[in-house]
């Protein structure tokens, strides 16, 4: 589907105040102030899309400019960028090359003007606030780094990191690094199960918690799920415990150890207990868990050289992150966003900006309250949780000072167009909307806007530099203006060093549809215009009589009702079409629900996209499957109905959720049982 048949699409359903084609457009002082700017300039190069074009023509000068820029300094110096002998499947960067990548971080930082600006403000849900500078986060990783190896934790050890966002969380995440340890953030809802299954994995030696925290007020007794957890991990030998909430908690003796215990063991430490390991630049750094769309969890590799790098590119060329800026993402350690913030911001000397809360509450101006209060620049959001807000309209907005926002940027799912709009002209004040899709496995992003280009509604302005994407049939040929796999051509210093532990399921999983071709999963296409659009995952792609249709775009429609608040499409067997979609409701508050309402919807679907495209049911659910970051999960979905195996589902943020669901499926429908 082109951009003009979007337009078409959006018409059809009488979207009111429906986005101009292109709603933004950089000026004169945005883009010759642009992080990115300064890049094109340093690289002597007269335009963006020039610098695109050499960009992924020669990825070991793009590479070797982006390092340069970012003042990533070796010791001892890389002896070549990009070593292709394994194969474009396993390459190697910056090789011979010595890097522990915190001394980029902090180190640097400290010595300079930047040593007192802070580099992590925080706010707790209950209202409880924090500001170190990076002289003290310095102090605290040096502290928390000889500790750690005075417990007996060294380099190469897995270290599980199982805590809310607040400064200690970086802290922790930073002092693994800093003694060649490897981290494994986990997300701070799992349950003892998930926890144990990801830290058995990867054989961690030690875990970093927290003895609880609230969410809505509600506490969490984080310790306590731990120990469960660990009852079955005979191999961690110790757990530091941080005290986020000051309650007391169970410690078992020669195991466990307090925060401020471990820094005092720390500060008695010598100078060399607190340097940083002399590690290399592709040793391990990070084992991110991503539950992908089948099978067990899978334990992505990143090293020194990899994911903080292509963060901070990301967040300077995309976000326009600067020295001194304050960037929040609304996000947890347990999903990429989380070390992606915490890496991207202390790389560029900006200052890390966390709210460890509901987003909403206690009040539904709670965000718009911490980002005036602590005057964040760039804040991050996902299409859901802009979802949520509009539904609170435009009043917890007022009366707060957000002269300081000057970008917002998404990620984690498609855009609907009622919902960008609202954010783009009654909250965000016409400021640019950076739209940011990728993956765990890609450090980032594969596809970005930037302070250069103008922005679309919805879309995104092109692939990042760096990154040779492309849109393909199913031979794998380059088509436009039609929906396709979204494939990357050539490697990215941030790409994957595979799964831990299971080479060849990473293989199978991205390389194997086309000879040396990243498949990422993603549905996209690429408008008349040259604007690149998400739909998204292949999996999730529903085939109609012969037809794609990306649930985006039924999703889309239905959002488009003032009764729906989020809605989910999956693709159901149906005997004679393939597939048939079956659309998932959450009613806004005060809708009336019920067979009048299911059969507006679908009529809505059929007049913009045809019959065909016009969903079996409409079905209405209190809440949609979704992880913290507020992905839903239409596999989850999708089995639940068909009462299937939904497989691992301790991601989730709201697991009732499923069997609300499954009590909707056609063999649970009433006269059925």
């Amino acid at each position: 589907m082109s951009f003009d048949q979007a337009n078409q699409v959006w018409e059809g359903v009488k979207l009111v105040d429906r986005p101009a084609p292109t709603a933004w457009f950089p000026n004169a002082d945005t883009r010759s102030r642009s992080q990115l700017a300064k890049f094109i300039q340093s690289c002597g190069i007269d335009s963006y899309h020039a610098l695109y074009e050499r960009s992924i023509a020669d990825v070991p000068w793009f590479t070797g400019q982006v390092l340069d820029f970012l003042g990533i300094r070796f010791d001892p110096p890389y002896q070549k960028v990009l070593d292709l002998s394994r194969g474009i499947q396993w390459p190697l960067w910056c090789t011979q090359g010595g890097l522990n990548i915190t001394r980029c971080c902090m180190d640097r930082h400290a010595r300079t003007t930047l040593g007192t600006s802070p580099a992590v403000v925080w706010e707790g849900e209950e209202g409880v606030s924090k500001v170190w500078t990076y002289c003290e986060l310095l102090e605290s990783v040096e502290r928390c780094a000889a500790g750690l190896r005075a417990i007996g934790l060294a380099r190469g050890d897995r270290v599980g990191l199982h805590l809310p966002m607040m400064p200690e969380t970086v802290a922790a995440l930073l002092a693994v690094a800093r003694i060649g340890a490897v981290a494994v953030p986990l997300f701070s809802g799992y349950g003892p199960a998930a926890i144990e299954s990801r830290l058995r994995d990867v054989g961690a030696k030690g875990i970093v918690t927290c003895d609880a925290f609230t969410r809505r007020g509600v506490v969490t007794a984080a310790k306590e799920i731990v120990d469960e957890a660990l009852e079955r991990c005979p191999s961690i030998r110790s757990v530091v415990v941080v005290p986020r909430l000051g309650v007391a908690v169970p410690m078992q003796r020669r195991r466990d150890i307090g925060w401020y215990d471990l820094l005092e063991l720390g500060a008695a430490a010598g100078a060399e207990a607190r340097a940083a390991e002399s590690t290399g630049a592709e040793d391990p750094l990070i084992i991110l868990y991503s539950s992908g769309t089948t099978g067990q969890p899978k334990g992505i590799v990143h090293s020194h050289c990899g994911f903080p790098v292509k963060a901070a590119q990301d967040m300077a060329f995309g976000t326009d992150v600067r020295p001194g800026d304050r960037v929040t993402w609304i996000t947890d350690l347990g999903w990429m966003m989380g070390p992606w913030l915490i890496y991207g911001a202390t790389l560029l000397g900006a200052t890390i900006a966390i709210y460890d809360g509901a987003p909403d509450y206690p009040a539904p101006d709670r965000l718009w309250a911490f980002c005036a209060a602590h005057r964040i620049g760039i804040l991050g959001v996902s299409p859901t949780l802009a979802r949520i807000m509009a539904a609170h309209g435009v009043e917890p907005r007022t009366g707060h000072d957000l002269s300081e926002l000057r970008i917002l940027a998404s990620t984690g799912e498609p855009w609907d167009p009622e919902t960008w709009s609202w954010l783009f002209e009654k909250l965000g004040a016409n400021l640019p909307i950076i739209n940011y899709s990728g993956g765990t496995e890609i450090s980032g992003g594969i596809l970005m806007g930037n302070p250069l280009l103008p922005i679309k509604p919805c879309s995104f302005s092109g692939p990042c530099p760096g990154i040779a994407a492309d849109v393909v049939d199913e031979s794998g040929r380059s088509i436009r203006g039609q929906v396709g796999e979204l494939i990357i051509r050539r490697p990215w210093i941030g790409m994957a060093r595979g799964f831990w532990g299971d080479p060849q399921r990473y293989l199978n999983t991205y390389w194997s549809r086309w000879p040396d071709v990243w498949h990422h999963g993603d549905w996209a296409r690429v408008d008349g215009d040259g604007y690149w659009h998400i739909l998204g995952r292949s999996d999730d792609t529903i085939k109609v009589a012969g037809r794609r249709v990306g649930p985006a775009e039924i999703e889309a429609i239905l959002l488009s009702h003032h009764g729906v608040a989020e809605a989910a499409v999956v693709g159901i067997p149906d005997e004679i079409k393939g597939n048939s979609p079956v659309a998932f409701c959450v009613p806004a508050p005060g809708t009336a629900t019920g067979p009048a309402f299911s059969d507006e919807l679908r009529r809505r679907v059929a007049d913009a996209l045809g019959k065909p495209m016009r969903p079996d049911k409409v079905l209405f659910v209190p809440a949609l499957p979704r992880t913290r970051n507020s992905k839903i999960m239409r596999r989850v979905i999708r089995g639940a109905y068909l009462n299937q195996d939904v497989g691992n589902i301790a991601a989730l943020e709201n697991p009732e959720s499923v069997e609300a669901i499954r009590l909707l499926a056609p063999d649970r429908a009433p006269g059925k049982e």
